[in-house]
């Protein structure tokens, strides 16, 4: 019998957003079950968000230490908890769970400083548990398709990338309206960390252009900018950047765009063809290559690098987006923890702590760089 793991959750109640989500997608595949969790700071919210999703009583808990210590003593204790905390709150629980070797999945970005990062770091090494981060994009049949693609030469030498995430959603101050938590901790440097576009959305574009071209990144020139008068954390950023292989290139990030949803696009030049993907149209991307018609690869289509869309749910023209996206991030942890026999593949591809640290220096080296006159920031110089 292929028994589901059990799921435990750290925040993500009422008015949450991404917890929902979190708990959809964990179901999809039917190899979790959603068994305990706290889901508020506060014990009486944390008591009626369980109610509105059903979850036992028994095993709604008032704070994480409590949640921790009663679901590692149970023989039917979760095996795994995710974190769906504002970033602030990551590190904490997730150290908390990891020494009593329960698997953690952690939101991104994995801690809002460098300190909690390196603890986090720490404790991950000592513990016999596994952590996991959802930079969920990387779940996409087409963008693992794409780092097939370019694993495979396809593209020769990689010259140049470029990235933009444009969102308008924070165009006017929604963080004072009273009425937006989303806006309220992003925004704030007690919650969310040095950084707010780019440690929201510029983090996920940092990660994929790695994920897909195998890369990493050296340094940084940024120019960070708010544009919203109060706001605390920045809401617009340029940031030039240097790959690993002498790649250059440019990322693109606001979330005061206005008319934009969720435009987050990515470009990648080689000497020997291009890659162009839009996340709003997820399952199309264009493949230039050299003196050839151009291409478009498909979500099950034709073109198919040997198990890069392995993970397809319905027939080719039947759209995937989002959800199965991420849904795919715990199909795979859950194939990881299991012991499967692709483990060792899901392992190579899956985000894990050394992503999350290397994104936080990301992360911090373009507040370092904006604060010094663009200048260029080397990763190696955050500690």
């Amino acid at each position: 019998m292929n028994k589901r793991l059990k799921l435990g959750m750290i925040g993500g109640g009422h008015g949450a957003f991404i917890g929902g989500v979190h708990r959809l997608c964990a179901r999809m595949d039917n190899k979790y079950e959603f068994v305990a969790g706290c889901l508020s700071s506060t014990a009486d919210k944390a008591s009626k968000s369980a109610e509105e999703i059903g979850l036992d009583p028994s095993r709604s808990y008032p704070d994480f230490k409590t949640m921790a210590e009663s679901e590692s003593q149970r023989e039917d204790g979760i095996d795994v908890v995710s974190i769906v905390t504002p970033n602030h709150m990551h590190a904490a629980p997730a150290i908390e769970f990891l020494n009593k070797n329960i698997h953690v999945i952690c939101d991104k970005p994995m801690t809002s400083t460098m300190e909690d990062a390196h603890k986090l770091f720490e404790a991950v090494s000592k513990s016999k548990a596994q952590f996991f981060l959802t930079h969920n994009y990387s779940g996409y049949p087409v963008v693992r398709e794409m780092r097939s693609l370019i694993k495979n030469n396809e593209l020769g030498k990689i010259r140049i990338v470029k990235g933009s995430y444009l969102q308008g959603w924070l165009g006017l101050k929604e963080e004072a309206s009273g009425n937006n938590k989303q806006a309220e901790w992003r925004t704030d440097p007690k919650r969310s960390g040095v950084a707010g576009a780019v440690g929201d959305i510029g983090s996920h574009t940092m990660h994929l252009i790695e994920f897909i071209t195998g890369e990493k990144l050296i340094s940084v020139a940024a120019d960070l900018t708010t544009f919203v008068d109060g706001r605390q954390l920045d809401d617009d950023a340029s940031i030039l950047i240097r790959m690993s292989n002498k790649i250059k290139g440019s990322l693109s990030i606001s979330q005061v765009a206005t008319g934009e949803e969720n435009n987050f696009r990515l470009s990648i030049y080689g000497e020997l063809g291009a890659l162009h993907w839009s996340q709003e149209n997820p399952n199309y991307a264009l493949f230039n290559k050299l003196g050839k018609p151009n291409q478009i690869i498909t979500r099950g289509g034709s073109i198919k690098q040997e198990g890069s869309m392995s993970y397809e749910r319905v027939p080719a023209g039947h759209p995937e987006g989002y959800l199965e996206a991420f849904a795919q991030i715990y199909s795979d942890i859950a194939d990881v923890i299991k012991n499967k026999d692709n483990k060792m593949d899901l392992i190579k591809i899956l985000p894990n702590v050394d992503d999350g640290l290397h994104i936080m220096k990301f992360i911090n080296a373009t507040v370092d760089s904006s604060n010094n006159n663009s200048s260029w920031t080397d990763l190696s110089t955050i500690k």
